[in-house]
């Protein structure tokens, strides 16, 4: 339907993109939308009222996480290299490298920094192979081991 989709893109379930304004969207190289992420090209709140729907162009770049439930709305340019944060709702432009959170969505970090600081993390805390996710086919063993050794912190899988 005209979207724009780069290499490498990783839909998770439930992800919506915009199927009425599919060709005002357009998705760079190597991102990811985790479950039930929703990108919206339109906003029919003017309708009604105004007998016309508000469209406008949504850009993603390169590199991007979009986190779980969040909402990225019309008119909206993530860069690259950006995190979005589970359930954040993306209401203006976020410049590239930015982490961003919340309702409205504002930037909380550099994406350098952000990475930085889980990279001291993986240094020092628990790790797990993929045989420790469900695609790994886990064992119960195996997630009693996991549970063991989160009690207190975070760990990493691969």
């Amino acid at each position: 339907m005209g979207m724009q989709i780069g290499r490498n893109l990783s839909l998770q379930p439930g992800v919506v993109l915009d199927e009425s304004h599919a060709w005002l969207i357009d998705i760079g190289n190597d991102v990811t939308l985790a479950p039930r992420v929703v990108v919206l090209a339109h906003d029919a709140s003017t309708k009604r009222a105004l007998g016309y729907t508000r469209i406008g162009r949504v850009s993603i770049g390169d590199r991007v996480f979009v986190g779980g439930n969040a909402l990225i709305l019309p008119g909206v340019r993530i860069g690259s290299d950006s995190i979005i944060g589970a359930g954040s709702v993306v209401t203006s432009d976020v410049a590239p490298g930015q982490v961003c959170v919340g309702n409205p969505a504002r930037a909380v970090a550099s994406t350098s920094d952000y990475l930085k600081k889980r990279q001291e993390q993986l240094a020092h805390g628990p790790r797990f192979c993929r045989e420790y996710t469900v695609g790994g086919e886990v064992t119960s063993a195996m997630k009693q081991d996991m549970l063991g050794r989160l009690a207190d912190r975070f760990g990493f899988v691969e």
